[in-house]
């Protein structure tokens, strides 16, 4: 992973687009934890919204058994689904201290999908209006995203980061000076079905057909943290 500009502390200098270290996950192919690297995506002076600018995880929306297909979906929200549960206690607790719990925001999402009730979390996925907004500022560089070497090692309950190797350039990215294959990742927003969800696919696309129990696609959590 390159290095770069990272803030440990958040402060109210931060500018849209640049990056922070915050929290710890394991990122390398032996589970070695390494500081988290955010994107910011607003200050607004007194929070920052920011995004993991690495793929951390490979997961389903719903489902935790390595016996579950893609065909193997069910109709449910963001509020249900296993993922949700999963950010907001194994990953919360995994990635953060008491210290850094403090800065934490409970965010209110919205933006979850017809019918899909609003919630309240401390982590979360981008929603599909949230990733269109951030497009003026961002561009496409905020949809690219490759994985760390521990989201790309195949999970005990099946699932195995994809990561593009074909021919189309707008698929591929540059870190370290490598072209490397971008993966897809998930938007928290329900499909085009009950049993779907969005994300960001093929050539910085934002597709709604993801049968949720797919075990291909990657997470990118988001959080809101309070400034001093």
């Amino acid at each position: 992973m390159e290095n770069g500009n990272l803030a440990c502390t958040p402060n109210q200098s931060i500018k849209p687009g640049e990056m922070i270290t915050f929290g710890t996950y394991p990122q390398l192919e032996d589970g070695i934890e390494l500081p988290i690297k955010w994107r910011v995506l607003q200050n607004s002076g007194s929070e920052l919204f920011i995004l993991s600018e690495y793929i951390l995880e490979c997961k389903r929306y719903h489902g935790e058994s390595a016996d579950i297909t893609w065909r193997d979906c069910v109709d449910i929200n963001w509020r249900d689904c296993d993922l949700r549960k999963w950010l907001n206690d194994e990953f919360y607790n995994t990635a953060f201290n008491a210290a850094e719990k403090e800065f934490i925001k409970t965010t209110h999402c919205t933006d979850n999908g017809d019918g899909s009730p609003d919630t309240e979390d401390k982590v979360f996925l981008l929603s599909v209006t949230e990733i269109k907004d951030s497009y003026d500022l961002h561009g496409k560089d905020l949809r690219r995203a490759v994985g760390t070497d521990f989201a790309k090692t195949k999970k005990t309950d099946g699932c195995s980061l994809y990561v593009y190797d074909k021919t189309d350039k707008d698929n591929y990215t540059i870190r370290n000076g490598e072209e490397v294959g971008c993966s897809w990742w998930w938007l928290r927003t329900q499909g085009n079905k009950p049993s779907r969800a969005f994300f960001v696919g093929p050539s910085c696309s934002i597709r709604s057909y993801a049968n949720v129990s797919l075990a291909r696609d990657g997470v990118r959590p988001a959080i809101i943290i309070n400034l001093p």
